[in-house]
């Protein structure tokens, strides 16, 4: 019989960390034993989610919630790096990995194993790479309910603001997407634009082979 390895999931409260929590807990090779955020005074820095809130999660989920108070927003990274680690190290539980909701290869991943690794545990990362849309529509069909709280007006109409999240506005915002890229690629070509690179990047959005990494989904802008 296979033996599940024990993930600790790194919990900021909102969409990414619940459809990771979510996918982990039916995958068979992984044994979820907690959360654990970190926080500054009396909320998570970044989605400002009261740590109550979070509690009130941990517990509905089932789920014991480790809680590592930051001693500032941004301390350096060795600072934060060694508190996390201790605060990992303290919990009492038997750690083998710890999982992130991360989903842009932005070098995030290599910052996690940086200190993660050293320690003997596994970085497991279950929407790294993956399009932002196709995620948003898996949470949207298992259920979690997201709304959104701000919108980039510039790929996304303000009405959607304050909505709780729907195939419509996903369908929406991707035709918004297609049209703006097309309508950019024009412009490309009647200035003559000389950078290769970013001429080719446009072209293939305008053949629908990309789709540039400014989607509202996927950007912190939900909480649960």
């Amino acid at each position: 019989m296979m033996k599940k390895i024990n993930v600790i999931i790194s919990w900021s409260s909102g969409k990414d960390a619940a459809l990771t929590l979510w996918r982990l807990l039916n995958d068979p090779h992984y044994n979820v034993v907690g959360l654990y955020t970190t926080y500054v005074g009396d909320e998570v820095p970044f989605q400002a989610t009261p740590i109550e809130v979070l509690k009130e999660q941990a517990r509905l989920i089932g789920l014991p919630l480790i809680l590592i108070e930051l001693p500032q927003v941004f301390p350096p990274n060795e600072v934060y790096q060694q508190t996390v680690i201790n605060g990992l190290k303290a919990s009492g539980l038997n750690i083998q990995a710890v999982a992130f909701g991360d989903i842009f290869c932005n070098g995030i991943a290599d910052y996690r194993r940086q200190y993660i690794e050293p320690e003997g545990w596994q970085c497991i990362f279950p929407l790294m790479g993956e399009p932002s849309h196709k995620l948003a529509i898996e949470m949207i069909t298992i259920g979690i309910k997201t709304k959104l709280v701000t919108v980039d007006t510039s790929q996304c109409e303000v009405q959607y603001c304050g909505k709780w999240s729907r195939f419509q506005i996903i369908s929406a915002t991707l035709m918004e997407r297609r049209r703006r890229g097309s309508q950019l690629l024009k412009v490309v070509r009647s200035s003559r634009q000389r950078n290769k690179q970013y001429y080719h990047e446009l072209s293939a959005v305008d053949r629908g082979e990309k789709i540039p990494d400014f989607y509202p989904f996927g950007t912190g802008n939900f909480n649960l």
